[in-house]
């Protein structure tokens, strides 16, 4: 079954709030968008209502958030935005905004799902685009002691560990798996947070201007005398706390014993959004940050866009055939040297995958091109045609019986040569389902993930005499 793209059903819904670090007020509309859009803010502000793609291209700025700039137009602190977008399976979405910076709001991505939720989440036509992680990708930063890895998987799940070497905030785990897990209830509420030792510096260097004890957790490292709590408080233009040793400042705010971690992996999701496709792997990220994460999803961007250039197909050539040579000889009438199908992988009522092995001792090579021995396309023909006749006898009883003949052959092309020693994979789908015998289908033949010869083809299916 197809998962398709999807955007929100209401035409506006707005969010408004006070940067985190410019403290300028901000309001944040999502609007729909049309299929193959994307994640794009457009500063409505600025002369022009400029639009910025959320993409790792456009990253300008990872030091204490996430920022994206396009042709002068810039946004900060989009991480959370992006995160509850991703998470709830947005693939495209207008984010609109009237300032330098999305809004903070309680420092957590809870109110932006909720906003998303309440506008309603629509399919649309297009089929959801994934980029299936087919090998192992890593990122780290031995001096930062950062480390991100990548493995395949079904879907898309992160494992995230912090660790400062702090007394006051102990090593910490959190993990998620998009298949079965509730991003709404058990990741989006968790807050940012920031270390008390810090808080003098980021006032001193123009930030956190719109930061608030309610918009993150504030974490206690060292021991500070009162007078030096109270000139942080001052220097914040905050109300004076009671400072008791370590620990979380607002620790009566605290939603999960781990959630400095959870919120790791909150931002850890909304900078791989910038990858700009939906992800499938599991992802294991030790202490990472924004400047990690960024570069982690620019290694994934770069294969996702090479594939889009020259898409790669993927098949487990180490499964088991369902349909063994034996068997084939059984359904097909065809024998050596034309039996050109030496297994089928996959197969299902509309699709199927078959298997040929190239060897230099096959006849056609003794007399086409034999100094530089290349497999003719007619062959290539004929072989996907068999791999699809087999689907097709899948689809009537007593296949035995029956046998395919092809009556049409249409936009055939051949993309490259097919030489000895090559192992090809037949990609057989129905186009139309059967009608009184007669069946429509399109095929394509790979080498190592790539097209060779493509073609459709028109086919009865008639009763042996």
């Amino acid at each position: 079954m197809s998962i398709k793209q999807k955007t929100i059903k209401q035409d506006s819904i707005t969010l408004s709030g006070r940067g985190l670090h410019t403290g300028v007020e901000a309001n944040l509309t999502f609007k729909p968008a049309p299929e193959n859009y994307g994640y794009r803010f457009k500063r409505t502000d600025l002369e022009g209502q400029p639009e910025v793609k959320a993409v790792t291209e456009n990253v300008v700025d990872t030091s204490r958030s996430t920022a994206i700039e396009e042709k002068g137009a810039r946004i900060g602190t989009i991480e959370h935005v992006m995160s509850a977008l991703y998470a709830l399976g947005i693939d495209n979405i207008t984010i609109e905004i009237d300032a330098p910076e999305t809004p903070i709001l309680d420092g957590s991505a809870a109110q932006f799902a909720k906003a998303i939720l309440d506008a309603g989440i629509v399919d649309q036509e297009a089929e959801k685009q994934y980029f299936d992680l087919r090998e192992k990708y890593k990122f780290s930063n031995p001096e930062k002691g950062v480390e991100i890895v990548a493995f395949p998987d079904d879907s898309l799940s992160l494992n995230v560990m912090v660790d400062y070497n702090s007394a006051a905030l102990a090593q910490q785990f959190a993990s998620f798996d998009t298949a079965d897990g509730d991003y709404c209830k058990d990741i989006a509420p968790s807050k940012t947070f920031v270390f008390a030792s810090e808080l003098a510096y980021l006032a001193q260097n123009n930030l956190i201007k719109g930061g608030t004890i309610d918009s993150a957790l504030v974490i206690i490292d060292r021991d500070f005398p009162q007078a030096e709590l109270d000139k942080i408080a001052d220097l914040l233009n905050r109300p004076h706390v009671d400072g008791k040793g370590q620990g979380i400042l607002n620790a009566q705010d605290l939603i999960f014993s781990n959630e400095p971690a959870r919120h790791k992996l909150l931002d850890l999701m909304g900078d791989l959004a910038l990858s700009g496709m939906n992800i499938r792997g599991k992802i294991i990220a030790t202490r990472p940050g924004h400047a990690s994460n960024v570069e982690f999803a620019k290694l994934i961007r770069a294969d996702i866009k090479k594939q889009q250039k020259n898409p790669k197909a993927y098949f487990d050539l180490s499964k088991p055939a369902i349909i063994d040579i034996n068997r084939i000889k059984q359904l097909m009438p065809h024998r050596y040297p034309f039996l050109l199908v030496d297994k089928i992988i996959e197969m299902s009522k509309n699709d199927i995958v078959g298997v040929k092995n190239i060897t230099f001792n096959e006849p056609q090579f003794m007399g086409h091109f034999p100094d530089e021995p290349v497999m003719p396309g007619v062959l290539l023909i004929e072989a996907m045609a068999q791999c699809g006749g087999i689907l097709v006898l899948n689809n009537v009883d007593e296949p035995e019986h029956y046998s395919t003949y092809f009556a049409k052959i249409d936009k055939v092309k051949f993309k490259n040569k097919v030489v000895p020693g090559d192992t090809l994979v037949f990609h057989l789908e129905f186009t139309e389902p059967i009608r009184r015998g007669m069946v429509m289908m399109k095929g394509q033949t790979f080498v190592n993930g790539y097209v060779v010869c493509e073609g459709e083809f028109v086919a009865m299916v008639t009763k042996n005499r």
